[in-house]
């Protein structure tokens, strides 16, 4: 367990420090950033504390989906949304289109490795996931339809409200679904199984025993 705690909160850490870094590099946001970016500038909060609305939110819409949250998924609302607010703090405003481009890499790959870390934890998917995951089990629609009409929906809301929207968006869209692909069997728990019983041999007959109940010569 304490395995998975761990591994849990250095991959929300992780998440939101890619988050704030592919902000400063100024290239374009994933589409739910977008929509929080968007957000933030008409509400005047916070890039950080607009992300743990939003996922307290999306939290609501599980209700009639009947999906549960767990441990994982309330850490995801609260420990991102701190991440990235402290790391932008500490992040300076970057230059130079290289060291931009280099550094998006970076992000992204960070954000791959972010969601092998705290999916493979296995302690509750996060808002956005569960959204998705709840959405298929009602409908019965694939997941690609579902994320597709999700994230399209979200980042042309965000690009409305003025969030950034450029090449590190196609960037991100293209590479994370094959970066989680890799980095989640890697960190995966695995499952505890208890070991299996095995039946408890029946004890040999003493041979003294059986000789003695065998009938004797007949006198």
């Amino acid at each position: 367990m304490i395995r998975r705690l761990v591994q849990l909160y250095v991959g929300l850490v992780m998440y939101g420090t890619s988050s704030a870094l592919q902000i400063r590099v100024a290239l374009g946001l994933d589409p739910w950033d977008v929509f929080h970016q968007g957000l933030a500038r008409h509400l005047g909060l916070s890039f950080g504390t607009v992300t743990m609305i939003v996922g307290a939110a999306v939290l609501l819409l599980w209700i009639p989906l009947r999906q549960w949250p767990g441990f994982g998924t309330l850490s995801n609302v609260v420990v991102i949304g701190l991440s990235v607010n402290e790391a932008l703090a500490l992040i300076p405003t970057l230059h130079g289109l290289l060291l931009r481009a280099v550094l998006l890499v970076a992000a992204i790959v960070l954000n791959g490795v972010a969601g092998g870390l705290y999916i493979g934890a296995r302690l509750g998917p996060g808002p956005r996931d569960g959204l998705m995951t709840g959405v298929c089990r009602r409908t019965g629609r694939p997941v690609r339809q579902v994320r597709t009409f999700i994230e399209v929906t979200v980042l042309l809301a965000g690009l409305l409200m003025g969030g950034s929207v450029g090449v590190g968006t196609l960037a991100y869209a293209l590479a994370i679904g094959p970066l989680v692909q890799v980095f989640l069997p890697l960190f995966t728990v695995p499952e505890r199984r208890p070991a299996p019983v095995e039946p408890a041999e029946p004890s040999p007959r003493p041979r003294a025993a059986a000789a003695a109940a065998a009938p004797g010569p007949r006198a």
